[in-house]
C-alpha cells in the first residue's frame, strides 16, 4: 500500500510538471515566427514589460523569472515550516498520521521498493549519477563549467541543508528505529538533493533538445524528486512537513545555481540546431573576354 501511494503520487507531480513545461518553455520556430507577427500590434508600456518577463525566447525572460519565483517560494516555505512546527498543532497531527499511516500499511515488499526509490536522494548515488552524467554531457554538448555547475549545484545544497538542520534542530519519526542515528529531521537531506541534482540533470540533458524532449525531461525531474520525497516519508524517515521543505528547498537552491551559471551556459536552453543543410550560393559568372 505504501508503494502504491508514491507510484500515485510521484508520476501525478511529473505530469503536471510535464504540461507546465510544455507550455512555458521556448516555441518552435514557426510558432515563434507567428507570435512576433501577433505582437507587431501597439502595446502599452506596461504590458510590454509584462510580455518579456514572462517571454520563454528571451534569456532573461521567463526562465529567469521562473527562477526568481522559486527562490522566493523557497525561502517562505522552508521559513514558515520551521516557525510553524512550533506553534501549529495542525502540522504535527498531519505529520504524525503520515508517517502512523506508513508504518500500519508497511510491508516487506513495499519497504523493498521504497528503499531503493530513497537511494536515488542519498549522497553516494547522487555522486555516482553526477559523475556519470558529467561524462556523457562533457562528450556530447562540452563547456568547461558544467563540472563546477554540478559541484555548486550538489554541494552546496547539501551544505545549505545541513546548516537548517543544525539550526532547526528537529527529531526524526519514532516508528523507524534506524531514523534515531540519522540527526535532525528538518528539511530532509535527501529530498532536498534530490530536488536540486534532478532539476540540474534534466537542465543540462535538455540542451540542443526538441522542445517535447525539454518539457519531459522536466517531468520526470520532478516526478523522481518527489518519489525520493515520498520515500523518506512512507519509511518514516523523516516528517511529511520535512520533505516538503526539502523539495522546495532543493529546487530553490537550483535557481540560484542557474542564475550563477546562466551567462556562461545560456546554451543549456538552446534548442536543436536545424539538420537542413544551408544551400551554397550560386557562383556570380562573369563573361569570358573575347
Amino acid at each position: 500500500m505504501p508503494f502504491l501511494a508514491l507510484l500515485i503520487v510521484a508520476p501525478l507531480a511529473g505530469l503536471i510538471a510535464w504540461r507546465l513545461a510544455a507550455r512555458g518553455l521556448p516555441a518552435e520556430a514557426a510558432d515563434r515566427a507567428a507570435r512576433e507577427v501577433r505582437e507587431e500590434v501597439d502595446e502599452s508600456p506596461w504590458r510590454r514589460r509584462l510580455r518579456a518577463r514572462l517571454d520563454p525566447d528571451v534569456a532573461t525572460g521567463l526562465a529567469l523569472t521562473v527562477a526568481l519565483v522559486l527562490i522566493a517560494i523557497g525561502g517562505i516555505v522552508v521559513g514558515l515550516l520551521a516557525l510553524l512546527l512550533r506553534h501549529s498543532g495542525t502540522l504535527v497531527e498531519v505529520d504524525r498520521w503520515a508517517a502512523r499511516w506508513g508504518n500500519d500499511h508497511a510491508t516487506h515488499l513495499s519497504t523493498t521498493g521504497l528503499t531503493a526509490v530513497t537511494t536515488l536522494g542519498s549522497s553516494a548515488a547522487i555522486a555516482v549519477m553526477a559523475i556519470a552524467l558529467a561524462i556523457v554531457e562533457l562528450r556530447r554538448v562540452g563547456n568547461r563549467w558544467l563540472i563546477p555547475f554540478l559541484l555548486v549545484v550538489t554541494l552546496g545544497d547539501s551544505a545549505v541543508t545541513n546548516v537548517i538542520k543544525a539550526a532547526v534542530d528537529r527529531a526524526r519519526p519514532t516508528f523507524n528505529p534506524a531514523a534515531a542515528s540519522l540527526g535532525p529531521s528538518f528539511p530532509s537531506g535527501h529530498s532536498s538533493q534530490a530536488a536540486a541534482f534532478f532539476a540540474a540533470a534534466a537542465l543540462l540533458l535538455a540542451r540542443r533538445r526538441s522542445r517535447r524532449t525539454r518539457s519531459l525531461l522536466v517531468g520526470f525531474a520532478v516526478g523522481l524528486a518527489v518519489a525520493v520525497a515520498c520515500s523518506r516519508v512512507l519509511l518514516d524517515f523523516h516528517w511529511v512537513s520535512d520533505v516538503v521543505a526539502g523539495l522546495t528547498l532543493g529546487w530553490a537552491w537550483f535557481a540560484i545555481c542557474a542564475i550563477a551559471f546562466g551567462s556562461r551556459m545560456l546554451e543549456l536552453g538552446a534548442p536543436a540546431p536545424s539538420a537542413e543543410p544551408r544551400e551554397a550560393a550560386a557562383p556570380s559568372r562573369q563573361p569570358l573576354p573575347r
